[in-house]
């Protein structure tokens, strides 16, 4: 009931703010230039350090890398400070601001060479990747349409 309540006063705010159903399907993500995906990770209770160091060890410099041939414009990381029930908790929030949303899913990108130059010992990497991808209960990659407010009105609406 109280999810109901809550998408119901969501829904509501965003209707009253001129964001309705309308509004926002006509603003859909540009085919071209930046497009942003946060990627969400549910890690097995007791086990976040180990993930976290696994991550840091082995993902990260790959996407590190990626930054520096240009494919990734941005990125950073969020935890929450508090938990969350078990059925909407998440415990790491990567967000990657991709060159375009062609760069985000090129399923041609060979990310071979770069493993390779970085860790010259690759059974150790399987094995630790294969090792972050056991601790994992849920993973979820979200494409967000980010909009810097910058034509919103800054004024409250009239009779409101």
């Amino acid at each position: 009931m109280r999810h109901v309540i809550l998408a119901s006063a969501l829904l509501g705010a965003l209707l009253l703010g001129g964001l309705g159903p309308a509004s926002l399907a006509a603003q859909e993500p540009p085919t071209d230039g930046p497009f942003t995906v946060e990627y969400y990770y549910k890690i097995r209770w007791g086990h976040v350090d180990e993930w976290m160091n696994l991550y840091r060890r082995n993902h990260y410099p790959i996407l590190v890398r990626e930054m520096e041939l240009g494919r990734i414009v941005d990125m950073h990381a969020a935890a929450p400070v508090n938990h969350a029930g078990e059925a909407s908790r998440w415990d790491f929030r990567f967000t990657i601001v991709w060159r375009s949303a062609a760069d985000a899913y090129d399923t041609s990108f060979d990310s071979g060479p770069i493993i390779d130059e970085l860790y010259p010992d690759r059974q150790t990497f399987e094995r630790e990747e294969q090792r972050r991808f056991q601790l994992l209960e849920e993973h979820m990659d979200v494409p967000v349409w980010v909009d810097d407010l910058s034509g919103w009105e800054t004024r409250p609406p009239a009779g409101g």
